[in-house]
């Protein structure tokens, strides 16, 4: 299984991306899906989950501003980023719980780039 991420580009403050992130193959189960983010020099951080069944926790960083959604008959997850700031300028990596081998594995996408010019 792997997982592709996309949608991140150069984006002035003030302004939108989407990102969308999608399992390469037919996933019986997905538990909760997420997207984090690593800027340069710190360390990786959750920035919006939601859970299989529907419910999203975000960061008070981007509250009011980024919305995660789940298609799961497309197996994917996206993240809409509004009003975007030069500090969210960072690596954006998506993350799948898929269940196999009768447990939840962690899936990670390769990061898509997201940079915010002020």
């Amino acid at each position: 299984v792997q997982l592709q991420a996309s949608g991140g580009g150069l984006v002035q403050a003030g302004g939108s991306l989407s990102l969308s992130c999608v399992a390469s193959r037919s996933i019986f189960s997905i538990n909760d899906m997420g997207w984090y983010r690593q800027a340069p020099g710190k360390q990786r951080e959750s920035v919006a989950v939601i859970r299989s069944d529907g419910s999203t926790n975000y960061a008070d960083s981007v509250k009011g501003r980024f919305t995660i959604s789940r298609d799961n008959a497309k197996n994917t997850v996206y993240l809409q980023m509004n009003s975007l700031k030069p500090e969210d300028t960072a690596v954006y990596y998506c993350k799948m719980e898929i269940w196999r081998f009768g447990t939840w594995v962690p899936y990670w996408g390769q990061g898509t780039l997201v940079t915010v010019s002020s």
